[in-house]
């Protein structure tokens, strides 16, 4: 996995263990929903931390509490 893949992950996740629709996670993030829906696309590479501040924000969570999972300590170096 790589680290849209794994963001995209923790994102459904989190989404799931709330039984929550990512359309709601925008809407109490005050992110449209078409903006969440491109940002969970695995085929669009682009997510911006912007995004992850807001979505971590609605979930009343810290950038830290989300970052600190296995799955992102496991990523590899981007730079070799």
């Amino acid at each position: 996995m790589d680290l849209k893949d794994v963001i995209v992950k923790r994102f459904a996740d989190l989404c799931r263990a709330r039984n929550m629709k990512i359309n709601e996670l925008a809407n109490i993030s005050g992110v449209t929903p078409s903006t969440a829906y491109s940002m969970m696309d695995l085929s669009r590479r682009d997510v911006s931390i912007r995004t992850i501040k807001k979505f971590c924000d609605g979930l009343e969570i810290t950038l830290v509490e989300f970052f600190s999972t296995p799955e992102f300590d496991a990523l590899e170096q981007e730079i070799k």
